[in-house]
């Protein structure tokens, strides 16, 4: 009989680790006094363990408002293009009925930079 050095894989995604963590204090509760992880040191699953299902909840809950925050996300993108476009044609007829002084479309929230714009170089291969 072979045995293989089998690589123990632990998750980097907090919702896999923690239901890992889960089953990991279930099976250490059920083993009680006989669980081996009572021989760890510096950890102590009955600490630990309780923390868990907080733990869960708040991932949970953050799960829950990602979701809600996408959907909110999705909603503000229908919007978007036609703000845009009306921006950019309110900037446009503002900025040709000022033409000598494009500073006052300042009055309207626009941020107008007037500094000198720099030298574009091309780099040749």
């Amino acid at each position: 009989m072979t045995r293989t050095s089998g690589r123990i894989v632990i998750s980097n995604s907090a919702g896999e680790l923690l239901n890992l963590a889960a089953k990991v204090y279930a099976k250490h509760q059920a083993d009680g006094a006989a669980s081996p992880l009572t021989n760890l040191d510096g950890i102590q699953w009955n600490v630990v363990g309780p923390t868990i299902e907080t733990a869960l909840s708040k991932h949970q809950q953050a799960e829950s408002s990602k979701s809600q925050m996408e959907l909110a996300y999705r909603e503000r993108d229908r919007y978007t293009p036609q703000i845009l476009e009306a921006v950019k044609a309110s900037r446009n007829l503002l900025k040709a009925l000022n033409p000598k002084n494009p500073k006052r479309l300042s009055e309207w929230g626009f941020q107008v930079d007037d500094s000198a714009q720099g030298i574009k170089t091309v780099k040749t291969v």
